[in-house]
């Protein structure tokens, strides 16, 4: 395990996944992140790679040959190296293996990179292709957790809301099952905040339409000042999540440089909505900062 912290913040890094584990204030010991009670979901934050969602049953081609992938992809389940670490900096990396080749048949280089400055978490996420010829496809992104109530007996999940700036409606992607629909986009006015509750999750998660634009997401309550919010600078979209009909203690705000397939995919990787992609001899940079307040 991983830790950074300074006068503000303790942070906790597992090299398993790079996974965000907790983030507590050092004045009041306030822990911010879900801490995995694998009764309503067991993980923290995990980083989605080389896929985000799910693929049509599991599997995908490239060149005319099929690959079996499950959802989110196999990053989140690995152990990366911690390549760099100081009391407020840290940097994880993932190189392709025998393994990864088996069920993604490319080279890469992820970074993972955790930076504490006062009050504020950044992660950053670099995506370098090794190859002189191939282009690397692939998706990224995160899944945070965050505890809802954030103080525990001080309200329920019903007494937090989400608000999104810029405040307008945005395109929602709705799901059939596991996959997407963008067919039948629906439009989400939150010009307003977004009250939570477990029924907004029964079709899982909200997923909005960003086309890029920087967006923050706000977590919290009138019953105090604590709260997180997210602030993505170039994601083409964010997720937002509980499990249901579970009613979980947590939500998730997640940014994605990526999607799950639609309903329609004819499975080749290349064709993948929104899938991104590196050149040979370069890299995809992308990020968010969490603010803890």
């Amino acid at each position: 395990m991983i830790e950074l912290k300074n006068d503000d913040l303790q942070v906790k890094i597992n090299e398993h996944g790079a996974e965000l584990t907790s983030v507590k204030s050092v004045d009041d010991h306030i822990e911010y992140m879900w801490q995995a009670d694998p009764k309503f979901w067991g993980r923290h934050a995990p980083v989605l790679f080389p896929i985000v969602g799910r693929l049509k049953d599991n599997q995908y081609t490239v060149n005319g040959q099929t690959y079996q992938m499950t959802q989110h992809g196999f990053a989140r389940d690995m152990a990366f190296m911690v390549i760099e670490h100081e009391d407020d900096h840290a940097v994880f990396q993932l190189e392709a293996t025998d393994e990864t080749r088996g069920k993604y048949p490319f080279e890469f280089d992820l970074r993972v990179n955790f930076t504490l400055d006062a009050h504020t978490l950044s992660v950053h996420y670099t995506v370098t292709n090794p190859s002189n010829n191939e282009t690397l496809p692939f998706s990224i992104g995160g899944h945070p957790a965050f505890n809802v109530p954030l103080e525990p007996g001080q309200g329920d999940f019903t007494d937090y809301f989400v608000t999104v700036a810029p405040k307008k409606a945005y395109q929602q992607i709705p799901l059939v099952g596991p996959y997407n629909d963008v067919k039948h986009e629906k439009t989400l006015n939150l010009s307003t905040p977004l009250s939570l509750d477990h029924d907004l999750f029964d079709q899982d998660a909200l997923i909005l339409d960003l086309d890029h634009v920087e967006t923050t997401l706000m977590l919290s309550s009138q019953l105090n000042d604590h709260g997180v919010a997210l602030t993505l600078q170039n994601a083409p979209y964010v997720g937002i999540w509980s499990p249901y009909p579970k009613r979980a203690p947590f939500v998730c705000l997640e940014p994605w440089w990526g999607i799950a397939d639609n309903v329609d995919s004819d499975g080749d990787l290349m064709h993948k909505m929104d899938i991104q992609t590196a050149g040979p001899k370069t890299s995809f940079n992308a990020g968010f900062q969490i603010r803890f307040f």
